[in-house]
């Protein structure tokens, strides 16, 4: 009993350490949203980033909330979705974009104010699994990005992912204006 309350511990720290664990990503197109992003990976689901995307498209999910069928999915294929928090739970939303062949799936916020607060993306209860990267973005961050499109007419935006900020000395420069420290 000692020892399986030991490893149950273990597990717990870390599952802890694991929601500070940040990952980023850069857009670089379109130009007026060229920013690094700070996203955090889901706590008890999903894969991990083995390869660096260079160059890939982030195309945000029809419907946003991607619950059930995508009228976009063709274009998840082998790329990231960009999906809205809300209607199902988060691993319903990852294994629906893993469904249509989607690399990775970030999922924002829905409250498009909320400029701070990284919600804590856990299983559900269904016993499920996924194997892609399930990543949490910033509401107003994901908003953002959307705008963005919008106002281009543009399908999908092109990020870099992940990145790694300890390597770029301005990264600081490279936030968002929006992101408040």
């Amino acid at each position: 009993p000692s020892e399986r309350s030991h490893w149950n511990s273990v597990s717990l720290a870390h599952l802890c350490l694991r929601i500070h664990d940040y990952l980023y990503f850069q857009v670089l197109s379109p130009g007026d949203i060229r920013y690094i992003f700070t996203a955090t990976p889901a706590k008890d689901f999903g894969g991990i980033f083995h390869t660096r995307y260079e160059q890939i498209h982030l195309v945000p999910a029809e419907p946003s909330e991607a619950c059930g069928e995508l009228s976009n999915g063709f274009f998840i294929q082998d790329q990231i979705a960009l999906v809205e928090r809300g209607g199902c739970s988060f691993l319903s939303k990852t294994r629906v974009v893993q469904e249509h062949g989607g690399r990775a799936v970030i999922i924002s916020d829905n409250a498009v104010d909320n400029d701070s607060f990284y919600v804590e993306m856990i299983q559900d209860s269904t016993q499920r699994t996924a194997d892609i990267p399930a990543l949490f973005l910033l509401g107003r961050d994901g908003y953002m990005i959307r705008r963005s499109l919008e106002q281009h007419g543009l399908p999908w935006a092109i990020i870099s992912i992940p990145v790694n900020v300890t390597s770029i000395p301005t990264f600081e420069l490279l936030q968002p204006p929006w992101t408040f420290w």
